[in-house]
C-alpha cells in the first residue's frame, strides 16, 4: 500500500508529460486554414495585391513630375466591418512599408505614434535639453493624402456548410479636396467551411 502511495505522484507526472502539446515550425508562406476565419494567408494575399495596384497607379507615379515633390501620406482608419475580430493594422502597415520602400511617397506618423512624438517634443522644451539638439515645435510636415481602407465579409450558410467571402479595399484621398487619388480592391478570398454544427 505504501509503495502504491509513493508511485501515484510519479504516475500522475508521467501522465501530464504525455498530455503535453507539440509545436512544429513551418514556412511562413505556407497556407494553413484551421478555423475558416481570416488568417495570415489572407493578409498576405490581400496586401500583396493592393500594394501592386497602388504602386502601379499612374497618378502616384506622375505626382513627382507634376508637383516636383513626393506625395506625403498619413495612415487613417482601416475599418473592420466583418463579423469577426480582424487586426486591420497588419494590413495597413504592410501597405505603408511597401509604398515607402518603393520611393514613390513619404509617410508621416499617425495615431498613438504621433501623440508620443508630440509629447517628446514638448518635454524637450522644459529646459533640460540642449538647445542645439532640441526638436523644434511647428515643424511637422503636413500630409497631402490619407490612406484608409476596410475589410468586409459575407457569410452564407446552410445546414452544416458555410461560405465566407472577404472584400478588402484601400483608398488614397486628397486631404484638401477630398478627391480620390487611388482606390484598390481585392475580393478573391472565398472559403467553404464544413462543420459538425451549422455555425459559420
Amino acid at each position: 500500500m505504501k509503495k502504491l502511495f509513493f508511485l501515484l505522484p510519479l504516475v500522475l507526472v508521467l501522465l501530464l508529460i504525455g498530455c503535453g502539446h507539440s509545436v512544429k515550425r513551418v514556412d511562413a508562406d505556407k497556407q494553413i486554414d484551421l478555423s475558416g476565419y481570416w488568417n495570415d494567408t489572407d493578409v498576405r494575399l490581400a496586401s500583396d495585391h493592393l500594394i501592386k495596384e497602388a504602386l502601379a497607379t499612374p497618378r502616384l507615379n506622375t505626382y513627382y513630375s507634376t508637383y516636383g515633390r513626393l506625395p506625403v501620406i498619413i495612415v487613417g482608419r482601416f475599418r473592420n466591418s466583418s463579423d469577426e475580430h480582424i487586426d486591420t493594422s497588419i494590413l495597413s502597415q504592410r501597405l505603408e512599408a511597401s509604398i515607402l520602400a518603393s520611393g514613390k511617397a513619404q509617410f508621416v506618423a499617425s495615431g498613438d505614434l504621433r501623440d508620443d512624438l508630440r509629447a517628446e517634443r514638448l518635454d524637450q522644451q522644459q529646459g533640460y535639453t540642449d538647445d542645439a539638439t532640441m526638436a523644434r515645435l511647428g515643424r511637422e510636415v503636413g500630409a497631402n493624402f490619407m490612406l484608409t481602407g476596410s475589410v468586409k465579409s459575407i457569410v452564407d450558410s446552410y445546414d452544416k456548410t458555410a461560405t465566407r467571402s472577404y472584400f478588402i479595399t484601400a483608398e488614397l484621398t486628397d486631404i484638401t479636396t477630398n478627391m480620390r487619388l487611388w482606390i484598390g480592391e481585392y475580393n478573391e478570398i472565398k472559403k467553404v467551411i464544413r462543420r459538425p454544427s451549422a455555425r459559420p
